[in-house]
Parts: structure tokens; C-alpha cells; sequence
């Protein structure tokens, strides 16, 4: 009988420490990919906030992101005053103060847009994404949000291609050149309205979440702000 006991305890040990071996290398692995997967994600969702889009000769596979985003898009580290930061690249960034930038490149030298990453609170969820402005500072060329939990077919609706679509075109600036973001109003925009240039249609049922939306992006602009007014600056002189 002591025997049986002490195989029994021997046996179960023996399975148990087989199975955790098992689980912990099938955790590391899936963790590796579940990395790679959001990491392949952002990279889409800046292409796609700069005006890429997978066509039928170019599939978005994981390896064709990675081409498509090497060959076309670079990056850069801005500072407070909107100054680059040298030595330091968007993966090292440690200080709160410095800022990722990814521009999209005609050719070599000719910029054709700018990326920024965007994230903040909605109704139930932090929203994570990236607004690209055209090349001039001012311009919409796209938005586009990866991360949320926001309730599907209300707040969910943000990352819709119905309602990012509408952010195209409008400008971040007044005719006086100051900052004002962005708004999402209620119900559809007026386009004889003074306002409309910077207004958007808002989504039906989700007023926290779209002023929510108003608040963070607001704000991540205006870290921005002095970098795009260097640009703004460097284009009409």
C-alpha cells in the first residue's frame, strides 16, 4: 500500500511538472506571436492613417506590412518645442516629454504626410490609434483606431471606415493659424457653417465616447502643436 501511495505522488509529480514545462513554452511562444501581431497591427494602422491601402497586387500579409512600411515610412523622436531629438528612436523613447513622429515619403526628401500615435479615454475604454496631417501640418489625410472596448454599434463604430473617412480634409488650424483640433458634433455636420472646415459627423447613441474623443485628441495635438507650427512655418517661408 505505501508503495502504491508513493507511485501515485511520484507519477502525479512527474505529469505535473510535464505539463507546466508544456504550458510555460506554449505561453512564451504565443506570446512572441501575440507581440509580433500587435506590433504588425500599429504598423498597419499608421499605414492606413497615411493613405495606404491593400490592393489585389499587394495583399496585406505580415511580410508585406513590414516591406510596405520600410520601404515608405521613417520616423523621428520631436521634443516639447517640436524640435527632432537625435539618438533616439520611437522604440527607446523613455522621457514623457519627447514624441514619436512616421512620415510617409514621396522620394527621398519629399515628404507626403505625418503620423501621430493618439490614445485617451471614451465611455468604457481607453481608445488607442494614429491622425495623419498632409504634408502642409493643417490637413487631415487619416485617422484610424486599433484599441478599444468601446460598445459595438455605438462607440465601437469609431473605427469604422463610415465615420474615419469623414476626418479627411478637415483642418486643425483656424484662419488665424491657432490650434482647434478636431470636433465631433452631434448629429451631421452643417457645411455652410463657419465651423464645418474642422467639424464631423458624430455617431448616433455614443455622445461620451465622441466627447471623449474631442478631449484626448485635442490634447495629443497640442503636445504636438509646436512641431507642426515649425513645418507650417518652414513651408511659406
Amino acid at each position: 500500500m505505501q508503495q502504491s501511495n508513493t507511485y501515485t505522488l511520484l507519477f502525479t509529480a512527474i505529469v505535473t511538472i510535464i505539463l507546466g514545462f508544456m504550458l510555460s513554452l506554449a505561453a512564451t511562444s504565443l506570446k512572441e506571436r501575440q507581440e509580433l501581431n500587435i506590433t504588425i497591427d500599429i504598423k498597419k494602422n499608421i499605414l492606413r492613417s497615411l493613405g495606404f491601402s491593400e490592393s489585389d497586387d499587394e495583399p496585406w500579409t505580415q511580410n508585406n506590412i513590414q516591406d510596405i512600411f520600410e520601404r515608405n515610412i521613417k520616423s523621428f523622436v520631436v521634443d516639447s518645442g517640436g524640435s527632432k531629438v537625435p539618438g533616439v528612436s520611437v522604440d527607446n523613447i523613455v522621457q514623457t516629454d519627447q514624441y514619436p513622429v512616421y512620415c510617409s515619403h514621396i522620394s527621398e526628401g519629399v515628404i507626403d504626410g505625418y503620423a501621430i500615435p493618439i490614445s485617451g479615454k471614451g465611455l468604457w475604454s481607453t481608445l488607442y490609434g494614429y491622425i495623419a496631417l498632409e504634408a502642409d501640418g493643417i490637413t487631415v489625410k487619416g485617422i484610424t483606431f486599433y484599441k478599444h472596448g468601446e460598445t459595438p454599434g455605438l462607440g465601437g463604430e469609431v473605427e469604422k471606415e463610415w465615420f474615419t473617412s469623414n476626418f479627411v480634409g478637415k483642418r486643425i488650424v483656424d484662419n488665424n493659424g491657432k490650434l482647434v483640433s478636431i470636433e465631433i458634433i452631434k448629429g451631421e455636420v452643417d457645411e455652410l457653417s463657419p465651423e464645418a472646415y474642422h467639424q464631423v459627423d458624430g455617431i448616433s447613441g455614443a455622445t461620451m465616447t465622441s466627447k471623449g474623443l474631442n478631449a484626448f485628441l485635442k490634447t495629443d495635438l497640442e503636445k504636438y502643436e509646436p512641431f507642426f507650427q515649425r513645418i507650417r512655418k518652414e513651408r511659406t517661408n
